[in-house]
């Protein structure tokens, strides 16, 4: 997890780098597109600013500070103080508070549309059982799940986009996200008008099943969304022992469970990776 800037480089590179599915372009002498000589030393520059010891250890500290003090979904404020601190060190504008606790970021120039760079905020309620360092100070809540990272992936790209910002014909909107394990903070973010302008947006998550400094794509849906319904089971409650002069909820529940997985053995393609998964039952 500490070589996460890794992935921020090959990140900026994407935003950086021509013939990609959204346009972007820079001044340039001669020509509205790179030659293969000012290409180069644009990925260069982006690799030494990413790759310097001293980004490198900001970015460790802020990710090291940020899982020491987890917050749950809404809850992010302390969260959001380090993320303004830092850009205020940065001299980059914000706007605070957008969804109650999010932090939303804009670095460049230019008309619209703009790009959006995201990253999740919150932790989880899970007790960190590793004893380490930085260990997690808040009982019964940890990042589990990445979100330290992520937001100082986002962070560490702010930095370099900041001091590349006169390089920049476009506006890159940086969005910090609460609540994304609770399935609501980008609905909350979406509805105060953040992704206005916005056509396109990108967002990494780290993964520990790939070797670092590798970023797995595919075309198409790539990670499982969250939703929530609600279904109520009515029975007749009754003996044990004698089953049949009740109708069992619980065996009623269980099947509409086991029954709610044919929708990927029976609807969907078997060569194509999906889930459905039920997380809670009451």
């Amino acid at each position: 997890m500490e070589h996460h800037h890794l992935r921020l480089i090959l990140l900026l590179l994407f935003l950086f780098l021509p013939n990609t599915c959204f346009s972007f372009s820079f001044q340039t002498p001669s020509s509205n597109e790179f030659s293969n000589q000012s290409s180069s030393s644009l990925k260069q520059q982006i690799l030494e600013l990413a790759n310097s010891p001293s980004t490198v250890k900001w970015m460790k500290r802020i990710r090291r500070e940020i899982h020491e003090h987890p917050e749950l979904a809404y809850e992010e404020f302390r969260t959001s103080a380090v993320i303004r601190r830092e850009l205020d060190l940065l001299g980059v504008e914000y706007k605070w508070p957008v969804a109650g606790t999010g932090v939303v970021a804009k670095i460049g120039y230019g008309s619209p549309p703009f790009v959006a760079l995201r990253a999740d905020m919150d932790a989880l309620p899970i007790q960190e059982m590793v004893d380490w360092d930085h260990k997690s100070k808040v009982d019964g809540k940890m990042h589990a799940c990445a979100h330290d990272a992520h937001v100082a992936m986002l962070l560490g790209a702010a930095k370099i986009l900041q001091e590349m910002k006169d390089m920049l014909q476009t506006t890159v909107v940086l969005i910090f996200q609460p609540a994304e394990e609770r399935g609501t903070g980008a609905k909350d973010m979406i509805q105060e008008q953040v992704l206005e302008d916005v056509g396109a947006i990108l967002g990494l998550h780290l993964g520990a099943e790939y070797p670092t400094g590798v970023v797995a794509s595919r075309p198409g849906e790539f990670l499982a969304g969250c939703g929530s319904f609600e279904a109520k089971i009515k029975g007749k409650g009754g003996l044990a022992g004698v089953p049949q002069h009740c109708f069992d909820p619980v065996l009623a529940a269980s099947t509409s469970v086991i029954s709610l997985q044919n929708i990927v053995s029976r609807e969907a393609d078997p060569l194509d990776s999906q889930v459905e998964s039920n997380s809670q039952i009451q």
